[in-house]
């Protein structure tokens, strides 16, 4: 369900509906409340649940900042990975200007095919899931570097550097590919628990007695949209190459600049 909604919903939109539903459902139930049990104004109970604020309000600042910081960290390791895979690329060009007119322009082209590929591959791959064009464009890659005979000691050196570069553009696919498939942001059974307690804060911050009513919709409406914006991180960060906030093929699309001006 997550990543249907980071693929299809804009961020902006997102975040505006958690926000405005959450705020809107909260507040409908301090209305609900205040009206129908008006003795919680006069504050009796408030000790009792200012502990339970005092413990439930931490647990879920932990909770949550700890779930948003180890997304974080693998949007960055997917941006890390993206761009090894276009600096190997990058190299691949530099080092083909050492062999000959020929096996260089096929090298670049090759190069210019995979990426191209690549780019047009992205909707999938941030899935999991490669496309038979761009598997085929990386073969045909190797394939060209295969053909290569070089002449002389140079060529030579620069066809190994050549070999690992290429190696390493096809590891970082790999790992790209696996970490698409396998990030997947919480559990079912993590989500339960993150509004569990969502509501539990949010139950805590409406039963709260307050004589004015006017601060307590205020208050209301503050943890409100905290807990909005929470969501709203954990959901845009569940998934490292899908959505605004995730990685994107940028880097490829600059290697296809870097061989189109060469």
């Amino acid at each position: 369900m997550s990543q249907w909604i980071v693929s299809n919903v804009p961020s902006w939109l997102l975040l505006a509906g958690l926000v405005v539903g959450i705020t809107a459902g909260t507040l409908i139930l301090l209305t609900f409340v205040r009206r129908h049990f008006p003795r919680l104004q006069e504050g009796e109970h408030n000790d009792t649940a200012k502990v339970g604020f005092s413990v439930v309000g931490p647990v879920y600042g932990f909770m949550t900042g700890f779930i948003v910081v180890v997304l974080w960290g693998q949007v960055n390791s997917a941006d890390q990975v993206v761009r090894t895979e276009a600096a190997s690329a990058v190299q691949l060009v530099r080092d083909a200007g050492a062999f000959t007119t020929a096996d260089g322009d096929r090298i670049r082209q090759s190069l210019l095919e995979y990426e191209r590929s690549a780019v047009a591959e992205w909707p999938e791959a941030a899935r999991g899931r490669s496309t038979p064009e761009a598997e085929n464009a990386l073969r045909r890659l190797y394939t060209t570097y295969a053909e290569i005979q070089p002449s002389d000691d140079k060529q030579r050196s620069s066809l190994t550097s050549s070999l690992a570069s290429l190696k390493q553009l096809s590891t970082s696919r790999t790992e790209r590919l696996m970490m698409a498939r396998t990030n997947t942001g919480p559990t079912w059974a993590l989500w339960g628990v993150v509004f569990l307690v969502s509501g539990l804060v949010l139950g805590f911050a409406v039963i709260i007695g307050e004589s004015q009513g006017r601060m307590h919709f205020v208050m209301v409406t503050a943890v409100s949209v905290l807990v909005g914006v929470i969501l709203f991180l954990i959901t845009e960060l569940s998934h490292p190459f899908l959505g605004e906030i995730g990685t994107s093929p940028e880097p490829m699309r600059a290697v296809i600049d870097v061989v189109e001006s060469q």
